[in-house]
């Protein structure tokens, strides 16, 4: 007999772990400049942050952790939700790379 395996939810680990963050779109940069602003989860291939804007799936996002000063990370829209007038959060992954969320090491496997 043939089982279906179907996965509901995530399939890595996210971590709730807030980080100051400076958000652009890559598109826009400097036209509109970017926002500062905080991630609500990381995982090893992705973050959800807080935006003052709606974004669009696709777009393309550029986001600078402040604490390290560290090179952008280039990552793509996979959802926007509006949560509250002016405030939305944004799903990003970064197209299967792994990423380092200093100061807080690596996260996940792959």
């Amino acid at each position: 007999m043939a089982y279906k395996t179907r996965f509901i939810g995530r399939m890595e680990k996210r971590l709730p772990i807030a980080i100051v963050v400076r958000l652009a779109c890559e598109q826009d940069q400097p036209v509109n400049g970017s926002e500062l602003t905080y991630t609500d989860n990381v995982s090893a291939h992705g973050v959800r942050l807080v935006s003052s804007r709606p974004w669009k799936t696709g777009d393309v996002a550029m986001v600078t952790s402040l604490k390290e000063e560290e090179v952008p990370l280039r990552g793509k829209v996979v959802y926007c939700q509006r949560v509250s007038e002016g405030r939305y959060y944004l799903g990003l992954s970064f197209n299967g790379n792994r990423v380092t969320w200093a100061p807080f090491g690596t996260y996940g496997s792959g």
